[in-house]
């Protein structure tokens, strides 16, 4: 995973660029109404009215766009491969194909399927921007969909468990965001994002400096 996300967060290539994915990850187009019709019923509960609260980007990981585009290809490659299964089937029943080859295809079918339910538990959990309303009262929280889409979670930060009482450590290429109420676990990494601003950044999450020391000083910039 850690060769993964090194190879992605580097990668320049057309598809990180794809304008529907830019679209849904820029900040200025993001659509209330959209994202939150799609969004989770707690996240539709505990979302404030757009109109009324304006949210401050604290943390951006870039190459989220890069993989939102990865998981859809998982998704299309995984779907021609389970729905090559029943006309293997067939071919096989007809004489056309060995019972080998049809269980090489069953074979490919099922990693193909666990890896997509592996890499989705994964990329639906990542990280990709943080924003802290002007109150500091409420953390928003932008993620990918299992088909690879963006959305927004929204939690109170009076329920975040911050960094101080974690055990995590900023040089790690993960560090766990979770709540008190146990509802919902995601992963930041410092080492390949962005802390754009610190100081709400550490309302938030506690000081990393403080009790990291010189290791998260680095990790955090």
């Amino acid at each position: 995973m850690a060769a993964l996300l090194r190879t992605v967060a580097r990668w320049p290539g057309p598809a990180a660029r794809a304008r529907p994915l830019c679209g849904l990850w820029c900040c200025n187009a993001w659509d209330p109404r959209r994202l939150l019709g799609s969004g989770s019923p707690t996240s539709r509960e505990n979302a404030p009215s757009p109109e009324a609260e304006k949210f401050q980007v604290v943390y951006r990981f870039d190459a989220i766009r890069a993989f939102g585009v990865l998981s859809q290809l998982k998704v299309a490659q995984t779907a021609l491969t389970v729905v090559a299964l029943p006309p293997g089937c067939y071919w096989y029943s007809q004489g056309l194909m060995t019972l080998d080859s049809l269980c090489l295809a069953g074979g490919v079918a099922g990693f193909a399927l666990t890896m997509l339910c592996w890499m989705s538990y994964f990329f639906r959990r990542l990280v990709g921007i943080l924003y802290v309303n002007e109150a500091g009262t409420v953390l928003r929280v932008a993620h990918l969909t299992f088909w690879g889409w963006r959305q927004d979670t929204y939690c109170p930060v009076a329920d975040v468990i911050p960094f101080t009482e974690s055990q995590d450590q900023p040089q790690e290429l993960f560090m766990r965001i979770r709540q008190y109420s146990g509802k919902q676990t995601f992963y930041l990494t410092l080492r390949y994002g962005r802390i754009l601003d610190r100081e709400r950044f550490t309302e938030v999450f506690g000081l990393l400096d403080a009790r990291k020391g010189p290791a998260g000083r680095q990790a955090a910039r």
